[in-house]
Formats: C-alpha cells, structure tokens, sequence
C-alpha cells in the first residue's frame, strides 16, 4: 500500500493543527485541515487518485475509531440510566427546536429573498400561448 496518501492527509491535518493553534482559531484543527484539502482538490493541486486508496482504506476501518468513543460511553451506564427520561426529553426538544428554528429561517429567507429572484415560480399556470 502507498503511504502518499496518508501522507497528504497527515500534512492537511497538521496544516489545519498549525493554523488554529498559531492563529487561535475557534474551529478545530481537524476542520480546518478537511477545508484546507477540499480546497486543494478543488483546485487541482491534489488529485483524487493520490489519496484515493488511503481514504477507501480509512472508510473500511472507521469502526476502529469509534471503539474509545463507545467503551468511554459504558463508564457513564449508571449516569445514562439515572437520568434518562431528562436525556430523552433533552435530545427530542433540541431536535424539534432545531427543525423549527431552521423551518423559519428558511421562510424568512424566502420571504426576503423570494420576490426579488427573476423567473422565481409562483405555483401560478403562465400563458406560453405567445
């Protein structure tokens, strides 16, 4: 297996890591890496061949990394069972809270933004007769 790949992605990483921690950026080092590499492939300075194998690679383990995740969630078993019924509620009005902030977000864009969009379909039949 050819190294170039984990190679590149390794170096996106560390770029993004030395941007947040050199300029104190509030997103993380991962993220930015992940920005910093879409853009090069956007830009044709990383071919998607080159990391290709590396990515497919990653994608058929990517249970292995969620492994300290789940085992660290089990030390938490009596906390989770103790408080479940506040989890629940917590995530379910989150969720629902988060759909309708978002539903009005949308609306109030399309309400701002809807009527000054030329050929913006009204739902009204046109007359193409001539």
């Amino acid at each position: 297996m050819d190294v170039t790949g984990f190679a590149l992605l390794l170096g996106f990483y560390l770029l993004g890591y030395a941007l947040q921690s050199g300029l104190q950026l509030p997103i993380p080092a991962n993220v930015l890496g992940m920005l910093l590499f879409t853009a090069a492939l956007f830009l044709k300075w990383v071919k998607l061949e080159w990391v290709e194998e590396a990515s497919a690679f990653l994608i058929r383990h990517m249970l292995l990394f969620f492994a300290p995740f789940v085992v660290g969630t089990m030390v938490f078993f009596p906390y989770i069972g103790e408080h479940a019924l506040q989890i629940i509620a917590s995530l379910l009005l989150s969720t629902f809270g988060v759909l309708l902030t978002t539903g009005w977000s949308a609306k109030a864009v399309d309400a701002a933004f809807g009527k000054r969009r030329p050929g913006k379909n009204t739902g009204a039949k046109e007359d193409i007769s001539g």
